[in-house]
């Protein structure tokens, strides 16, 4: 029998609706949640990904503001405009897009942005409080994946989750996150020996390494739910993850297919992020 497909984009669509709902609640108050994407450059993937926010803005009813900046911007004129971002009241949160050109120092900018409208999750502050368990916000693709395997019903708690890729942006957060939910994690990378026997003894198999295809059927174990966040262009133009999906599907008991399974919740849970930070910025209960 095959496995279930998880559907980011039809989960996606309900987060989207309670968030349109939440919204509109917070307008009649008079608080309108902001959020102000800067990219630096004209990195192609960048600009689809910056397009994209900007429209899911209009669509949750927030204020929005994108800032395109040349190439050759130089790191004080970044900074400085980040500075004005976390001064600027109809702002509740910032998000540079990565990568930026090489001559600008990401931990510097990172670093910059204030920790209360950090709605990517990637302040050192943001993930110490992810570390030891405080609330904090949450980096937005880890925390869709969690999301999508609980709207699974499946309960994470006493689970062996296996992680296949340790990087600051996905891997780490996600292990964290899956330890929040009283999992037994283990993390596989690029020096892990033996990895398809160890991934083979989840029951939450999580893969984030940016190579397509790369996890076969020996990775995973009859039932596993496999959360793909891979997304990868073939060279004919179509994407994949990291997954082999054809070949995974007869064994998994639920698997997120590429396109349509993490991505749009990456987006989404943004937009949470987003709300959760103007309501904290104006001491609005949860």
């Amino acid at each position: 029998m095959a496995a279930q497909l998880i559907e980011g984009k039809k989960i996606s669509d309900e987060i989207r609706e309670e968030i349109r709902v939440e919204t509109a609640a917070l307008a009649a108050k008079g608080v309108i949640p902001g959020l102000a994407v800067v990219l630096v450059g004209d990195d192609p993937a960048s600009r689809v990904y910056v397009g994209s926010k900007e429209k899911a803005c209009g669509q949750m009813g927030f204020y929005s503001e994108v800032h395109r900046l040349p190439e050759q911007t130089k790191q004080e004129e970044l900074l400085a405009l980040i500075d004005k971002l976390n001064a600027q009241s109809t702002v509740h949160g910032i998000l540079v897009q990565l990568p930026l050109p090489k001559h600008i120092e990401e931990k510097a900018v990172i670093d910059a942005i204030s920790v209360d409208k950090d709605v990517d999750g990637f302040h050192p502050i943001s993930t110490g409080n992810l570390v030891i368990g405080d609330d904090s916000l949450l980096p937005c693709t880890p925390a869709g994946s969690i999301e999508l395997i609980k709207r699974t019903g499946i309960d994470i708690a006493g689970k062996h989750a296996v992680v296949i890729g340790r990087s600051n942006i996905v891997g780490k957060p996600v292990a964290m996150l899956l330890l929040r939910e009283n999992a037994t994690v283990t993390v596989c990378h690029s020096r892990t020996q033996g990895m398809a026997d160890i991934a083979k003894q989840a029951d939450i198999l999580v893969v984030a390494i940016g190579k397509a295809t790369a996890i076969g059927a020996e990775y995973v174990k009859p039932g596993a739910v496999v959360i793909d966040v891979g997304i990868n262009r073939l060279p004919d133009g179509k994407l994949a993850g990291d997954v082999d999906f054809e070949a995974v599907l007869p064994i998994a008991g639920y698997v997120t297919p590429v396109p349509g399974g993490v991505g749009p919740m990456t987006i989404t849970m943004l937009m949470q992020n987003t709300l959760k930070a103007a309501k904290r910025i104006h001491g609005i209960g949860e």
